[in-house]
């Protein structure tokens, strides 16, 4: 059986490294790592053309500055909005990890492909009427199998602990089909400001406020004609060595590369972008 070819995008956020990339060496995939900017030109039709999925682990498109204002926002460039849907549209798998889901914040759309959001910035910032999400690390918390034959899932306990980092963000619920949830409890009692975090002050929720959030760490989706996984665990040494969270990103890997997983694209509905 071929491996797949995958392609491990990085840049716009630190993590440990060689944790990382340990957990791709477990895994039965062909794999190569690649930062932006640089990667910014391996989405395209034609680059792409012998990659099977994208593992995305980046957060681009914002850019912390340690003063006021503490974050600034980067459009991305319109040749790499393109290539990018013209890649969902032919049916690239991509699966999203853990801080992936907090890039392009200035480009709704990706918003959209990944299923969710994780927002650093506050209200009244940038015109937003939305709160900053929250974060808590190091956490350990029950993981739900909630569907149990879902290829993701495949070879996992019903119920599974994990450390990690959790967020309360915001996910699209009704556009995706859930596969995992975590029995935390996501108020934001238990949860600490981004926004604060990045003015600082870090594990401060001081004067800071956020709906109750999703319970999903793990889902698929549909993005164009591509399958799509976002796996919210994976923030660092805790969880890369973990059994659970390499079998999901070797499982994810696996179904967004199957024909299975494109046929089930294209029979899933589609969501139409807002733009």
């Amino acid at each position: 059986m071929k491996r797949p070819r995958v392609a491990v995008i990085t840049g716009g956020h630190r993590f440990d490294e060689e944790g990382f990339r340990a957990v791709f060496e477990s895994l039965e995939v062909d794999w190569f790592q690649i930062e932006h900017p640089a990667a910014q030109a391996l989405f395209s039709v034609d680059a792409a053309s012998e990659i099977d999925v994208f593992v995305l682990y980046d957060m681009p498109g914002i850019e912390f500055t340690g003063h006021e204002p503490p974050a600034r926002l980067h459009q991305p460039p319109d040749d790499y909005v393109k290539n990018f849907i013209a890649l969902l549209e032919r049916g690239q798998g991509m699966v999203f990890l853990h801080h992936a889901i907090a890039g392009w914040p200035a480009w709704p759309r990706y918003a959209q492909i990944v299923g969710g959001y994780f927002n650093y910035q506050s209200k009244g910032e940038h015109g937003l009427s939305r709160p900053d999400s929250g974060y808590r690390h190091g956490v350990r918390h029950t993981v739900e199998v909630v569907e149990i034959d879902h290829p993701v899932c495949a070879g996992l306990e019903p119920t599974f602990e994990i450390r990690d980092e959790v967020y309360l963000f915001t996910v699209f619920e009704g556009d995706v089909t859930p596969l995992m949830q975590s029995h935390h409890i996501f108020t934001a009692d238990n949860f600490y400001s981004a926004n604060l975090a990045i003015r600082g002050q870090r594990d401060s929720k001081k004067g800071w406020s956020h709906p109750d959030g999703s319970n999903l760490v793990a889902w698929a989706k549909r993005a164009g004609n591509s399958p799509v996984v976002y796996l919210q665990f994976g923030d660092g040494p805790d969880v890369y060595g973990d059994a659970n969270y390499r079998k999901s990103v070797g499982n994810a890997i696996s179904w967004v590369s199957s024909s299975g997983a494109h046929d089930w694209a294209s029979e899933h509905p589609p969501v139409q972008p807002s733009n």
